[in-house]
This record gives structure tokens, C-alpha cells and sequence, in this order.
């Protein structure tokens, strides 16, 4: 059995307000569209926050030929690695910005962390299951306002955002050497060592 699609998604939310399913997703009903754009405004939000499976860690990037760093349009967030000899770099729009040299040109490649943005079919389950609720929720308030539904909404949407943390937390498989402070310290005592 195929995963939640954006179809899928969009029809959950249109349930929740009493309309019929719709078989596409330019089907021409503006309830449709306007679940659409509620279900990619709550599925860019949540994937911002950064899940173990949308953060690419330690990814190398390339200078143009002006020395600057041009982010992808999927990436949501992206930040300099804290290795040692990293400049202090912040994202601004698409592109990386040295804060120490006050400057766009970086003039040398870069690693970074960044949270790409991913297409929603290719989301876990238990994502798209709490993005879907999180937006039918929102689009239940802002189209019908029902208080009632909205606290039914709300338990569903609650339960499905724990699910989906302990599954991050399953998947990430952390330890105590993940940890930079931890390792800079082991890194330190190692060095002493030598």
C-alpha cells in the first residue's frame, strides 16, 4: 500500500470540514486550493524544524565564482559546522553571510548543516500523518471556526507530534560521543596524550 499523498492529505482536510473528496489536486474547488496552500504553509513549518531526517550534517559546499556560498532552493535552514576552524557564518535568503569579515564573499568552500526541505512524498509516514492533522486543524479554524471540532483536532494533532518525536528519536540513534562538547573534550585529552 502506497503512503499519504498531498492528494490524500488535502482530502483528509476537506473531511474535516464536510466537503467531498476531490480526485486531483487542480480539481478548480477553491476549498481545495485553499487546503493546498495550508498543507505546504504547515509541511515547510514543521520540516524548518529539523528532523533527524531532513538535517544533513557536515555537508560540503562550493564557492561561486564570486567566492560566495549560493544555497539550494530546498534548503530551509543552514548553518556553519562547529569544527574548530569553521568561519562564523550565518544564511541570509540563499546565501551564507561571514559575520566576522562582514562580507558575502566566503572565498572558500564551506561545510554546513542545513535542513533541506523534502518533497512530501518522500516525508515518513509519521511525518505527513502530523503535518496532514496540523493542517486540517488550521484549516478547520480558519474556514469553519468550530471550538469543538478544534479540541477533537487538537488531541489528534498533539498525539500524532509525539509520535513523530519519538520516532526522531528512534532513528537518530544518539550517544554521548554525538555530542560536539563532548568531543572537543575527548578530542582535547586525546591531543594531550600524543
Amino acid at each position: 500500500m502506497a503512503g499519504t499523498t498531498q492528494l490524500d492529505a488535502v482530502n483528509t482536510m476537506l473531511s474535516a470540514i464536510g466537503e467531498a473528496p476531490v480526485s486531483s489536486l487542480d480539481s478548480g474547488l477553491i476549498e481545495a486550493e485553499i487546503a493546498e496552500t495550508i498543507l505546504n504553509t504547515i509541511d515547510r513549518e514543521v520540516q524548518s524544524m529539523g528532523w533527524h531526517f531532513n538535517k544533513e550534517l557536515n555537508k560540503s559546499f562550493a564557492q561561486s565564482t564570486d567566492g560566495e556560498i549560493i544555497l539550494p532552493n530546498n534548503i530551509l535552514r543552514a548553518d556553519a559546522t562547529l569544527a574548530p576552524q569553521s568561519p562564523d557564518l550565518v544564511q541570509r535568503g540563499l546565501k551564507m553571510y561571514d559575520k566576522k569579515n562582514h562580507t558575502f564573499n566566503i572565498g572558500t568552500n564551506v561545510y554546513l548543516d542545513v535542513i533541506v526541505q523534502l518533497n512530501f512524498d518522500d516525508l515518513p509516514e509519521v511525518a505527513k500523518r502530523y503535518i496532514t492533522l496540523r493542517a486540517t486543524r488550521v484549516f478547520q479554524d480558519r474556514v469553519v471556526g468550530s471550538g469543538t471540532l478544534h479540541d477533537f483536532q487538537l488531541r489528534d494533532e498533539q498525539s500524532a507530534l509525539l509520535q513523530l518525536k519519538e520516532f526522531d528519536q528512534i532513528t537518530e540513534d544518539n550517544n554521548i560521543f554525538d555530542n560536539y562538547d563532548t568531543y572537543a573534550i575527548i578530542d582535547r585529552q586525546g591531543r594531550r596524550t600524543l
